[in-house]
């Protein structure tokens, strides 16, 4: 074993490998930005560094000095986590280079797997099913509508190299194309330092199933069954489980089958996962993710194994003590990402501070998170917040833990999906196993989902709720108080309030949220495009500008008819929840 670790990440997942490093007795080395200096993980760690400034760039992508730190404090590995730098050949090959442990695969197999161009081409070489599509990168709209003349619309125009969803635009009419391309390239530039495109067949209404793969470096390569995560929204998860429901055994055994093979023939050590989508009886391999998944502790709880522990085990050379055959799957675990975002407003990121948090407990159920209240939630990165996975003897038996454990998660201050995830679980098509990677955005109606309260610009807002109780006429009654950031009383309700009630608000025609001339940021961000100028006759619905937060583009829409005339922003401002960035004056505003 080694005897100190860096963890090279943030978050939920730096505080899980943080918990396996001590439980394995290796002292643990933690890094930092600006912006997580008061990070709750930090405390868990034997020592922590500062990186740089928020900006993922000047911090988490900073791989000169993450090394450097790892080499002052005497760290004899690295453990990347997921994101940032997981998937980075260069890294992994810098960190070996340097005399260090790299915690994952193999240099040259994340090369080979990590540009999926080149993952297709592999797939393809030890006869794995691949989704149709080009298999060159391209920035030419004329490539992509040549493809959809060929395979008809929709097609994806996906980033060659990262994944999570970013990166990955549907057109599904041509006057779309041109700028789904160029904002499919921005993205992905921003999330993964490589703006590459590559142009794929849209399956209609596929499952997404992945493979989990387990491999040591002595050519034990393992499955460790299957993860049905179709349950989505803009193409990144939102529900995982494992075994999937209604899974046919045969295609249980040849997707683990295939996903061997394929990890085989790359070299493939540690933990990795190869994801397909499944649709009438075939699969189709998508991609492979070179790396720990968001949604591995599914897998952990229906095979009992850590597999952050056996990450760090493969790394320091030992060998897997198990084969297939001892890989079985028992009960089923469901795991639900609660982010942090405006679920009525089209899943907008909406960072904040975190006023009041409770997290949910009991027999089952298992809550990975690296927030608590009093957190400010910075802008820069992604939108998780916490997973909560639950496991019961039988899917229903997992399915009515996790609705129980909804109710009683409590977090205040910002949006979050826990709505969301209230309603899916009590979905028909969920409940029986049916959901596509279609169904959230396409085949659900989400208006029945309360509006959340969005954070108030400049930080300011309610405090925590205080919860009194009172007895009327014998009855045990809550009254819930929430006061301004003033201090003064802003409202009062008597009653047994459901956490599942959020105070509305008006939500307008578009993400700022106005009726008058004034369209507001929804979040805070970057502007990355201004699509019209002052002068431009606008109509509801066209598009104004692009905003990036937390590491997502977000189409910003006008939210009446009329002409801009002021446009107050420009590409590269970084705006506020609540800043102006247009005026639209309509035509009868008098």
């Amino acid at each position: 074993m080694f005897r100190a670790v860096l963890v090279a990440n943030r978050g939920e997942i730096a505080l899980r490998v943080l918990r396996a490093c001590r439980e394995l007795g290796m002292a643990t080395v933690a890094v930092y930005s600006e912006a997580d200096r008061d990070a709750p993980w930090l405390r868990l760690a034997d020592e922590a560094h500062l990186l740089g400034p928020a900006a993922p760039a000047q911090s988490y992508l900073n791989a000169e000095r993450i090394l450097e730190i790892a080499h002052r404090s005497g760290a004899e590995a690295i453990h990347p986590g997921y994101g940032f730098l997981a998937e980075s050949a260069t890294f992994a090959r810098a960190v070996v280079d340097s005399g260090l442990a790299w915690v994952g695969p193999p240099p040259g197999a994340i090369t080979a797997m990590g540009d999926k161009l080149s993952a297709r081409a592999a797939a393809r070489s030890v006869h794995v099913p691949v989704v149709p599509g080009t298999m060159e990168p391209t920035d030419d709209p004329e490539v992509v509508r040549a493809f959809a003349a060929e395979h008809g619309l929709p097609v994806a125009i996906k980033a060659a190299f990262g994944g999570g969803g970013r990166g990955l635009k549907v057109v599904r009419a041509e006057p779309e194309l041109v700028e789904a391309l160029e904002s499919a390239k921005r993205e992905a530039a921003a999330a993964f330092g490589r703006g590459e495109v590559y142009v794929e067949r849209y399956l209609a209404r596929p499952r997404h199933i992945e493979i989990q793969v387990l491999a040591d470096g002595d050519g034990t390569c393992l499955s460790l069954g299957e993860r049905d995560c179709s349950t989505q929204r803009r193409h990144q998860k939102l529900i995982e489980e494992s075994p999937a429901p209604g899974f046919d055994p045969r295609a249980r055994r040849d997707m683990g089958a295939a996903a061997v093979r394929l990890a085989k023939a790359v070299g493939y050590t540690g933990a990795g996962t190869c994801e397909f989508l499944y649709e009438n009886d075939q699969f189709f391999f998508l991609e492979m993710n070179t790396r720990l998944q968001v949604e591995h502790p599914v897998t952990e709880l229906v095979t009992g194994l850590d597999l952050v522990q056996w990450q760090l085990r493969i790394a320091a050379g030992e060998s897997l003590p198990f084969t297939q055959d001892d890989i079985v799957l028992r009960g089923h675990a469901i795991e639900a990402r609660i982010n942090a975002e405006h679920v009525a407003r089209g899943f907008l990121p909406s960072p904040g501070r975190i006023t009041a948090w409770r997290a949910p407990s009991g027999p089952g159920v298992r809550v990975d998170a690296g927030v608590e209240a009093g957190w400010e939630i910075p802008g820069a990165y992604d939108s998780l917040l916490a997973k909560l996975i639950t496991y019961g003897g039988d899917r229903e038996d997992a399915r009515r833990k996790m609705a129980r454990a909804l109710d009683e998660f409590v977090i205040e201050g910002v949006p979050t999906t826990i709505d969301f995830h209230r309603f899916a679980l009590a979905q028909p098509d969920f409940v029986s196993g049916e959901v596509s990677t279609v169904t959230v955005e396409r085949e659900w109606d989400l208006s029945a989902i309360p509006v959340a309260e969005l954070p108030a610009p400049g930080g300011k807002g309610q405090r925590p709720s205080r919860t009194f109780t009172v007895e009327v006429d014998g009855k045990r009654l809550e009254v819930v108080l929430f006061e301004s950031a003033g201090g003064s009383q802003a409202q009062s309700g008597m009653g047994t309030r459901s956490r599942r009630e959020r105070p509305r608000a008006g939500t307008g025609a578009s993400a700022g949220g106005p009726s008058g001339a004034e369209l507001l940021a929804p979040m805070q961000g970057t502007i990355v495009k201004t699509s019209v100028k002052p002068g431009a006759t606008v109509a509801i619905g066209d598009l104004v500008l692009v905003l990036e937060a937390m590491k997502m583009e977000n189409h910003i829409a006008a939210h009446r008819d009329g002409t801009v005339t002021t446009l107050h922003v420009a590409a590269g401002d970084v705006v506020n929840a609540g800043d102006i960035l247009a005026t639209i004056d309509s035509e009868d505003a008098g």
